[in-house]
């Protein structure tokens, strides 16, 4: 995931840095609590940077930090301690600031006095807002400069600022305070053993006018909106309990930050899609959004639903080379309030992704087995349609039967797979692959979407169409065995690059078409052996290039490292085809990476062995929270489960095979068909209450999509 310039990178937010996030408001703030501007700080909001200084001090003295601690993802209590100035080592002031992030920012700041004399604190707020773009922040460019006016008003300091026509501001709120222009103060004398209290808040305006509705608990609620949302969001979730405490607690981490990472369609409140990543993803993206969706179908299936609709409304119409639009094709990601200068293709909705578009008929088929409303899924099929039009008429572009890419301008993504980094794609001896590529994990997706299409047209009736896709289907599978396989290294290439040669390097790609079905029968055994290999799996996941290879870096962002979501849906394909014990080593591993990070998954971390480091290596920019990472631990326990539904044919489906360190499970709550269902596993035996009406437990994988297709007579692999 790569949402920025080939040509440029996010910089490191920097050691004991503390990311809070709620929908697409987020905060990245020092150990102590401070929002430096110098640094990648800030409290943002709809892309826009709308607090870049927040810096306590007391009697003059910035906090010493003693711990942070994230209580949820958009709450954390920092504590600190306020520095002697005569050179002793132990202060007796402490200080606290809990803090909510929501749309801006809520914080209380308690001073504790452990000593037996009163203490006098002059206490400082430095306060500023530079309305810096996310994509200035992020790349550590903030280049405009914005007319600023600053109104303090009793215990409020107003910030207002014009740019060109454009007009932004935040509102200040610090009850007790004097209030100057450029900070806010009080002097206080904390007793004996006592403390000192007050509240802040900060809220953007609406045109640098009237503020945004307070998202802060009311007086005398003990809640506030984002506690509420919350919950909401857990008394919808499955609820599960399991013997391996570092498991679960791993799968409820994963959950929350799941919550946390949903955002509203401002055009259609009423539907939630994921957002990409913390921090500087918090938006819907394409591909990132359809895959942690389609990962947290047994989670909530509404996710999927809205993240398709949202897309949908949003699908290419017509050719434009700058933001890479096409009839039918599905966007990459979209940004509020950037400035051209800066966004991908220079404009708000980008679509330099060639895998979003089949993705999107494949969770569509997905989304269609979990039991919503007929004419929801009908309403959807002709963007699926036009979806499989773009495939045909714009993605492969010189009709060969394969979809490639190549961007159409020089602000656009350089690969546009999901390894979309500017070196992501090369060959063994370590030289760029040229475009136009074709990737091979693209042409698997492109298999599942004529596959998924085709069936939801049997479903539907349509006999004929179905046929004629499951013909492109085969006949894509045929092709690309024939033209990726490599008998001589055992592997498949990565791609095929703009002279149709092989892109040689061993890379994980060929993992995820296992997932697929695209693989040939007779190809998987080597397949699985190179994945499990040394030279690919660092013993904590499968690395994105082999460690033989020549652009092998362990802490790069694509040529070495290990990526969860690549490994969860290696996993799934491995237990596809039989590979249980391999699925299960990849899964063990990651939830044993898990525990080196309280519990949280990142978006990625470094390749190195874990013979040469016994703990993950942090990559310096992942994101973290992540909608892939929080959805990867789902993925590896419903995988070894077997676990899925298929509505319309009256099944779900369960066959255990989990690894035994991870003891026994049960799950209640868990959603199937407009009902809950319970679920406990006692070694491998599951057992199943509460099934909705209609709907059959069969103790065996669900049928794939090809299975199902040769059972209708309408599959044939010659």
């Amino acid at each position: 995931m790569a949402g920025w310039n080939a040509d440029t990178a996010a910089g490191p937010v920097g050691p004991g840095t503390v990311t809070l996030v709620e929908g697409s408001s987020f905060c990245i703030s020092s150990a102590n609590g401070d929002i430096q501007p110098e640094h990648p700080h800030g409290v943002f909001h709809d892309d826009t940077r709308i607090l870049s200084r927040w810096n306590l001090a007391i009697n003059g003295r910035a906090l010493e930090p003693l711990t942070a601690e994230t209580k949820e993802p958009y709450r954390a209590l920092f504590i600190g301690r306020v520095p002697r100035s005569d050179g002793y080592a132990d202060s007796p002031l402490i200080v606290e600031r809990l803090r909510e992030v929501g749309a801006g920012i809520f914080e209380e700041i308690t001073i504790r006095n452990y000593s037996l004399a009163e203490a006098e604190c002059a206490v400082t707020l430095s306060v500023a807002a530079d309305f810096a773009d996310l994509f200035e922040v992020k790349e550590a460019r903030v280049q405009r400069q914005w007319e600023e006016t600053r109104h303090p008003d009793g215990d409020s300091l107003t910030i207002r600022a014009v740019w060109q026509d454009v007009r932004k501001g935040v509102l200040v709120k610090a009850s007790g305070a004097d209030v100057a222009p450029e900070a806010l103060s009080y002097r206080v004398v904390v007793p004996p053993h006592g403390h000192w209290s007050t509240l802040l808040s900060v809220v953007p305006t609406v045109d640098g006018a009237a503020p945004l509705a307070s998202f802060v608990r009311q007086a005398g609620d003990a809640t506030s909106p984002s506690d509420r949302r919350r919950a909401e969001w857990v008394a919808k979730i499955p609820k599960l309990h399991m013997a391996n405490r570092s498991v679960e607690r791993t799968l409820r981490r994963s959950y929350d930050d799941l919550g946390a990472l949903r955002i509203e369609d401002p055009a259609h409140p009423e539907r939630i899609v994921v957002a990409a990543g913390a921090p500087w993803f918090m938006t819907l993206f394409g591909r990132d959004s359809l895959w942690a969706s389609e990962m947290a179908l047994p989670v909530d299936p509404s996710l999927a639903l809205g993240t398709l609709q949202t897309l949908a409304d949003r699908q290419g119409s017509t050719v434009d080379p700058m933001s890479e639009e096409e009839p039918g094709k599905i966007l990459h990601e979209v940004r509020l309030g950037v400035s051209s200068g800066l966004s991908l293709g220079g404009k708000s909705v980008y679509y330099g992704s060639v895998d979003a578009t089949p993705q999107f008929v494949m969770t569509l088929a997905s989304v269609s087995r979990w039991g919503f409303a007929n004419d929801t899924i009908a309403a959807l099929l002709p963007h699926a349609d036009r979806a499989l039009d773009w495939i045909r008429e714009y993605g492969d572009k010189d009709g060969d039967g394969f979809v490639e890419y190549e961007r159409l301008n020089d602000q656009g993504l350089i690969n546009q797979g999901w390894k979309d980094s500017w070196d992501g794609v090369n060959f063994a001896d370590g030289r760029l692959a040229e475009p136009p590529i074709a990737l091979c994990e693209v042409q698997a997706l492109v298999y599942t979407a004529f596959m998924s299409r085709a069936w939801m047209a049997y479903d539907a009736g349509d006999a004929p169409l179905a046929g004629r896709l499951t013909g492109e289907a085969a006949r894509l599978k045929k092709r690309f065995n024939e033209e990726f396989w490599m008998p001589d290294r055992g592997y498949y290439a990565i791609a095929l690059d703009g002279k149709k040669r092989q892109v040689d390097a061993c890379a994980s790609n060929m993992g995820q078409c296992l997932w697929h079905g695209i693989v040939d029968e007779d190809k998987v055994p080597l397949v699985a052996e190179r994945l499990m290999s040394p030279e690919m799996f660092s013993g904590w996941g499968v690395r994105t290039l082999g460690s033989d290879m020549g652009a092998y870096n362990p802490a790069s962002y694509h040529n070495g490292s290990v990526w969860p979501h690549d490994n969860a849906i290696i996993a799934a394909g491995l237990m596809r085809y039989g590979f249980v014990k391999e699925a299960q080593r990849i899964a063990t591993a990651l939830f044993e990476a898990a525990d080196y990070s309280e519990g949280r998954l990142p978006e990625l971390f470094c390749g190195f062995s874990r013979e040469q480091v016994t703990e993950p290596v942090p990559y310096p920019t992942a994101c973290s929270p992540q909608a892939w990472a929080a959805t990867t631990p789902i993925m590896l326990i419903t995988s070894m489960m077997r676990y899925d539904a298929h509505i319309s044919q009256g099944g779900f489906w369960m066959d255990p095979a989990l690894p035994e360190s991870f003891g026994d499970l049960h799950i209640t709550n868990a959603p199937m068909a407009g009902g809950r269902i319970t679920i406990d596993i006692a070694g491998s035996e599951p057992t199943v209450q509460g099934l909705p009406k209609g709907v059959v437990f069969h103790r065996e994988h669900r049928p794939w999509l090809t299975e199902m297709m040769e059972q209708a007579k309408l599959l044939r692999e010659d």
